[in-house]
């Protein structure tokens, strides 16, 4: 009976076989033929000109197809925080679509700041949804940036300071994203850590520091993610640019790796033919043509990769090996997207990615001080809740550079709080201070207004007599997405609150019945008015539902459970970041470039102030909640493991509040005596958990020799040297709750 059933079975499949339809076409377009078949039949019939197109832009976000072949154009499009509104064919001017309104998702710091895995496959798979709505085939995104300097104008647009925290986290993002038929183009590509001078500045690094830090998050995507584009950046790196940079590209990326999708320029930065041809580089995009318009028929085609590539190709100076090469992946890239097999129409603007984007800012709020248990808000019925401050009513999600977007809507803090205590209590602002008063960012109207000519010293004494009366005084401050604040193409100068913030804070403490510091801001800020607040909170740039996730927080509807992706410290001195050498860099008077020396080397946030034993203000994976947790003795699965085997490392965690919460378990692992200089301790697992409360679980952690190595200069690869190692668990870098010992033999 058994046998019967199963050539059953068989006879089944092999009729169902036998009754599809037979694909008379060519093999390119059929679309069940695997993938590299479907490639080296289109390469086969192009010519060399139509190879040489599919290289080059066609416009300020596509770049050209095969028209005789069928083959498409492909559509890129900012991201990572949402799909950019359209452009003209040549210009960056909208082009005045009335439905290309996108869903604002949070700033990707603030998806750091959830360390949840599972934030982040939501993340991708909700803004790969809207990429394909819009039929865009790259999605110019995600940042994965390490951040280096608090001054980094990008910081926001990356995932903090560690390299396994943005790595674990990468991965489910461009998962999510591409099983939507979009290419996650991760950028950018690489040791890319500042704005000042971004286009002149040369990154000095060495091998070890490359390779720990600025490359792993890079690595994960590309291998554990599959990722299926990289944009290159446009820093040099030991003195080439990195849009076409022979090691980053060829040696690594392609080489080292087996990087089998498309490497795209950052807009505008290739610099050279020659070395864009034989360096990797497989689409440039550009920025600076004013294309169709311009003095040629096509002022693209005066591209690097366009007509000089072509007429080099002709006259014998280039083989067309790397030609095919690019014309693979970019064909690749097409079947992959917008030539797949599984048809997909994506969402766009619907609740459900509302859902995730509320779920995902409010996953991300950290609170950082909580004392006498200010919060969650308890306010009388019939009480009043003052806000002050700028950052309560302004946009965010427009300005900020390539991050810039048109949103359907967006809820701002005073919003989100008049929401949540509608009929319940008297919610009331006051302006405080004046930041920035642009209502337009790179050609988006923010249809907002902020203008006020009012001297600090009356705003501060207005705060103060409103504040007077009030419950609760919550300040919601910060940075905003301006230029020197958290903005492409410039740097911050300074650590500390713009906008006379601070003096708003301490004159309105003494004051208050109940103080509230809520800091939006996707960098860190130095808090020396930290003594003088009850709790403080740092938030976001949290997207269309900023304000009503902030407010879940707050109010307790949510229970905070993010944890710092970068440490802030209590003054900018204290940070690594030492000399000028180090940062902007020095040009000296002949040179062309900025050198950029990293002399901190892989003493990058918390691995420098825990080497130095400098005391910091928020350390890294800080973040407190509402309920409490207890930790119990780490144990190592064996006294030993073998370079080839695995150690796992368990941990109970128990809620021992009286809510329900969740709390990121982190694992951490020294090495005591190791042949160089190593970190005090790296971040090398972690897991959320959710519990009730009294509830008890068990974390398990996996080790292998790749979690216990460094990279060696001397021998050009990764090393896992024998002895004894230290597994240190606890909530955040600067407590360590338990520890659990093993060697590696």
């Amino acid at each position: 009976m058994k046998k019967s059933i199963i050539l059953s079975a068989a006879a089944l499949a092999l009729a169902a076989c036998c009754s599809q339809p037979k694909f008379d076409g060519p093999t390119y377009l059929n679309p069940n033929a695997p993938v590299e078949e479907r490639v080296e039949d289109a390469l086969a019939r192009m010519t060399l000109e139509e190879k040489v197109g599919m290289t080059t832009a066609q416009s300020k976000f596509s770049s050209r197809g095969v028209p005789r072949l069928g083959i498409p154009e492909v559509w890129h499009t900012d991201g990572p925080h949402g799909i950019r509104p359209e452009v003209l064919w040549d210009e960056w001017d909208q082009a005045g679509w009335t439905n290309d309104s996108c869903t604002a998702f949070p700033a990707l710091i603030n998806l750091a700041a959830t360390w949840d895995k599972e934030m982040s496959m939501l993340y991708g798979t909700s803004i790969g949804e809207e990429a394909r709505y819009r039929k865009k085939d790259i999605l110019l995104g995600p940042g994965v940036n390490i951040c280096r300097t608090p001054y980094n104008g990008r910081n926001f647009e990356y995932m903090g300071e560690d390299p396994f925290l943005s790595g674990k986290m990468v991965v489910p993002y461009v998962q999510g994203v591409q099983k939507n038929g979009v290419a996650a183009c991760v950028k950018h590509y690489a040791v890319n850590n500042q704005e000042f001078q971004r286009t002149q500045s040369n990154s000095v690094v060495d091998d070890r520091t490359l390779h720990e830090i600025y490359l792993p998050a890079f690595k994960a995507a590309v291998q554990e993610g599959n990722a299926w584009a990289i944009m290159g950046s446009y820093n040099l790196y030991n003195g080439q640019y990195n849009c076409h940079n022979k090691k980053l590209l060829v040696d690594i990326l392609k080489g080292d790796w087996g990087f089998d999708g498309v490497v795209v320029s950052d807009w505008g930065g290739c610099r050279d033919s020659e070395e864009a041809v034989l360096n990797g580089l497989d689409i440039e995009m550009g920025t600076w043509t004013n294309g169709l318009s311009g003095a040629a028929s096509d002022s693209y085609r005066n591209y690097h990769m366009a007509d000089p590539y072509l007429k080099g190709l002709r006259e014998g100076k280039y083989t067309t090996k790397e030609l095919d090469d690019k014309a693979r992946r970019i064909l690749r890239t097409i079947f992959r997207t917008s030539m797949r097999p599984e048809p997909n129409y994506g969402r766009f603007v619907c609740p459900e990615h509302y859902q995730a984007a509320r779920e995902i800012s409010a996953a991300g709020v950290v609170l950082l001080k909580n004392e006498n248990n200010t919060l969650p808000l308890n306010v009388p019925e019939g009480g009043k809740i003052l806000l002050v401050g700028e950052n309560a009513v302004k946009k965010m999600v427009v300005g900020g550079g390539s991050s810039n977007l048109k949103t359907a809507y967006e809820v701002n803090p005073l919003e989100g709080i008049q929401n949540a205590f509608a009929g319940k209590a008297d919610v009331q602002w006051i302006r405080g201070y004046v930041g920035d008063t642009s209502t337009s960012y790179n050609a988006v109207d923010t249809g907002q207004d902020l203008t006020d000519n009012r001297t600090p010293e009356v705003l501060i004494a207005e705060a103060v007599e409103a504040a007077k009366d009030a419950d609760y005084v919550i300040f919601v401050g910060g940075l905003n997405k301006s230029d020197h604040q958290d903005s492409e193409g410039a740097d911050r100068l300074q650590l500390d609150l713009p906008y006379h913030q601070e003096d708003v804070i301490r004159a309105i403490a003494p004051v208050a019945k109940n103080l509230v510091v809520v800091n939006i801001s996707g960098s860190p800020v130095s808090m020396p008015w930290a003594d003088v607040a009850g709790a403080i909170v740092q938030g976001w740039y949290g997207g269309t539902e900023s304000g009503n996730a902030l407010a879940d927080v707050l109010t307790g509807k949510v229970n905070p459970s993010g944890k710092m992706p970068f440490t802030v410290p209590f003054k900018y001195d204290d940070g690594p970041i030492k000399t000028v050498r180090q940062y902007p860099g020095i040009k000296e008077e002949n040179d062309e470039y900025w050198q950029t020396h990293y002399d901190e080397g892989i003493y990058v946030g918390y691995r420098w102030y825990e080497a130095k034993g400098i005391p910091v203000q928020w350390a890294f994976g800080h973040g407190l909640s509402y309920t409490t947790f207890e930790f119990g003795q780490a144990k190592a699965g064996k006294a030993s493991m073998t370079a080839d085997g695995k150690m796992t490392v368990t941990v109970d965690v128990k809620n021992t509040g009286d809510r329900e919460g969740a709390e990121v378990v982190q694992l951490y692992v020294a090495d005591p005596v190791a042949s160089i200089d190593r970190p005090v301790k790296e971040l090398k697992g972690f897991e959320k958990v959710t519990l009730k409360p009294g509830e008890t679980k068990t974390v398990t952690f996996t080790l292998d020799a790749d979690d216990l190595s460094f990279y060696s200069i001397e021998k050009n690869g990764w090393v896992a040297e024998a002895g004894e190692f230290q597994a240190l668990i606890g909530p955040s870098s600067d407590d360590i709750r338990t520890t659990a010992t093993f060697e590696l033999k």
